[in-house]
């Protein structure tokens, strides 16, 4: 009896769930899945050693300097523009370039560039945001931003032909006292080219710098720059087709000279000074294209050293506005 008792206790002791089995229910022994991949999980040397590949090819792709970076946007939309890194902020803020917000890392260790940025943006009203480091490296898509980064708004560009009829209203109103001067831009794609025109346009009272839709240098933070704050005098206009607008300036009274090594006229025998001119200038390397070439009213040819190929396009532009400013000057 005392043994099949025993049997009996036994018998109740094995009933229900035990240790190990996984607990009551279906549901509590489903499986979690197939196991991820090493890195795929975040606590995995190989999760880590990813992260730090796609980090460093971030940077080589932003290179070494703190260069001007922009924010991703839907296509066919201007983006605004970021400049890291406190020599470039401190420097995009001396040159006037308007920003919409200076971010500045909590805790940045405080040095002069910081403290004078952080002056010049308080000078001129721009928002002091602050920021935690993994924020701005996210915003800076992993840039070398050092706790200083700037946020510029998108250029807003006028209309190419209106920018050139009101400029042509004004003249005739007797608004402008020169004869309308616009320079367009025939496939510059250097923005500290574009930079440096707008501030020759500025220097030798020209009026206007057109660019066209496509394959053409931007106002972006470097041509602000290298203006030195001429840009904000100088209005830059698109043209969606670059001939088209040379059209339609004709028929508003503009003579078109293109710019050329091989050209129809010397600058110094140019007689078209007086009129109102559009100068078309194009990359030092091609130079004007074919179709630009065609529609310009005269090609004009800069005298120069027969050891020197070419000129810059952008000092190019600037002898041109000049001999265009003295022959203007002497009849006045």
């Amino acid at each position: 009896m005392a043994n099949d008792s025993h049997r009996g206790a036994v018998r109740k002791l094995k009933k229900g769930p035990s240790v190990g089995t996984g607990g009551h229910g279906r549901k509590a022994l489903e499986g979690k899945g197939p196991t991820p991949k090493a890195a795929e999980r975040t606590y995995h040397k190989a999760y880590k050693n990813q992260e730090l590949s796609e980090r460093s090819a971030a940077k080589r792709g932003a290179g070494a300097s703190n260069s001007p970076r922009r924010n991703s946007g839907p296509k066919g939309k201007a983006t605004e523009e970021l400049v890291t890194g406190r020599n470039s902020v401190v420097e995009a803020l001396r040159a006037g370039i308007p920003a919409k917000a200076l971010y500045v890392a909590v805790r940045v260790d405080m040095d002069e560039r910081v403290r004078e940025s952080i002056k010049l943006a308080t000078e001129r009203g721009i928002p002091l945001l602050e920021a935690h480091k993994p924020e701005l490296d996210r915003l800076t898509e992993d840039a070398i931003h050092q706790g200083l980064v700037l946020q510029i708004p998108p250029y807003e560009y006028e209309d190419a032909v209106d920018t050139a009829s009101e400029i042509i209203a004004k003249w005739k109103k007797g608004h402008i006292a020169n004869a309308p001067l616009i320079v367009a831009l025939d496939g510059i794609t250097d923005t500290r080219n574009l930079g440096a025109i707008i501030r020759s346009v500025s220097a030798f009272s020209g009026h206007a710098v057109i660019v066209p839709e496509r394959r053409s240098a931007g106002v972006t933070a470097a041509a602000w720059k290298t203006s030195a704050g001429a840009a904000v005098r100088v209005p830059v206009a698109k043209a969606p087709n670059l001939n088209r607008a040379i059209g339609a300036f004709q028929k508003m009274g503009f003579f078109v000279l293109g710019l050329d090594g091989d050209g129809d006229v010397s600058l110094p025998d140019l007689t078209l000074a007086q009129e109102p001119v559009c100068i078309v200038v194009g990359s030092e390397g091609k130079g004007l294209s074919r179709l630009v070439r065609e529609n310009c009213d005269q090609i004009v040819s800069i005298p120069i050293d027969s050891a020197m190929e070419s000129l810059n396009a952008s000092m190019a532009v600037g002898i041109s506005l000049y001999e265009i400013s003295r022959q203007r000057a002497v009849k006045a």
